[in-house]
């Protein structure tokens, strides 16, 4: 069995961060010729939900870079790579001591996603609020309310390039984390930060995954650097034309850009679909 994996921004996704019609086809293209695919992203279940829902994801996918696997066929979700309290708690005072907010993020074992937040600082920060609050409801609390046994997946932030800089900085000291940035979606004068425990990793994931499956090989597709981990024990790894230098040197090969679906029409050509 051959799986094929996809990240999503950057990647299987435009810049408008939605499968286009072409991908889509080529989707059901792949579904058609019994050829196998899931997804391994740093989004979390219920954003990535929103935008692969109805596309064939039918295997076990992979979010948070990692941190959590959901089986859609058994709605199960499996647990692990959580922050500890003390390594939330050192992420939490470097995000505040640089006037940034941070959002704590939570998953129960019946699948429900929490972010818990002090009061925002920016209004392009209660922005990103309303937009979780328009997803979650009232899963999105007050900080106060984090609970001590809380199992926390990843703390996001949004800010300055010079803040997050910092930030990233003040939790260097901490080995049992590991953090990604890049531009904003939101802004392009802003930077989003993501930090979760180092274990954690698209790769890991895969590993195991992949033992389950019983998947003989592995072909990936990414852009950016959460992506090596799984290019490095992927089988063929493929970066897209806009992905970061050293993920295309990392790769087995450099193809279309994700603005003119270049992983569809790669994928068609690979396959002869």
């Amino acid at each position: 069995m051959e799986l094929v994996v996809f990240d999503l921004d950057g990647t299987l996704l435009g810049s408008d961060h939605r499968i286009s019609d072409f991908t889509a086809e080529t989707l059901k293209l792949l579904t058609v010729n019994n050829i196998a695919y899931t997804v391994a992203t740093g989004r979390n279940l219920h954003s990535a939900q929103e935008i692969i829902h109805g596309h064939g994801f039918l295997l076990p996918h992979v979010y948070i870079n990692g941190v959590i696997v959901w089986d859609p066929g058994k709605e199960a979700l499996s647990l692990g790579n959580f922050l500890s309290n003390a390594e939330a708690e050192h992420v939490i005072r470097a995000a505040i001591s640089e006037n940034v907010t941070p959002f704590v993020h939570c998953v129960t074992e019946d699948h429900k996603h929490y972010i818990f937040h002090p009061p925002v600082l920016q209004e392009f920060e209660q922005r990103l609020l309303d937009m979780f609050y328009s997803r979650l409801s009232a899963n999105v609390l007050p900080l106060s309310e984090l609970p001590a046994k809380a199992q926390i997946t990843n703390i996001s932030m949004l800010g300055s390039s010079q803040s997050v800089v910092a930030i990233e900085m003040h939790i260097s000291n901490e080995n049992h984390l590991v953090s990604y940035s890049g531009m904003a979606m939101e802004n392009k004068d802003l930077k989003w930060l993501d930090i979760h425990h180092s274990q954690a990793s698209k790769g890991n994931a895969l590993k195991q995954l992949g033992t389950s499956l019983g998947v003989s090989r592995i072909l990936c597709f990414g852009d950016s650097d959460n992506d090596l981990s799984m290019f490095a024990m992927a089988d063929e790894a493929y970066a897209p034309a806009n992905a970061k230098e050293e993920v295309k040197a990392a790769s087995t090969g450099v193809i279309g850009h994700h603005n003119e679906d270049g992983i569809a029409r790669f994928l068609r050509d690979r396959f002869n679909l």
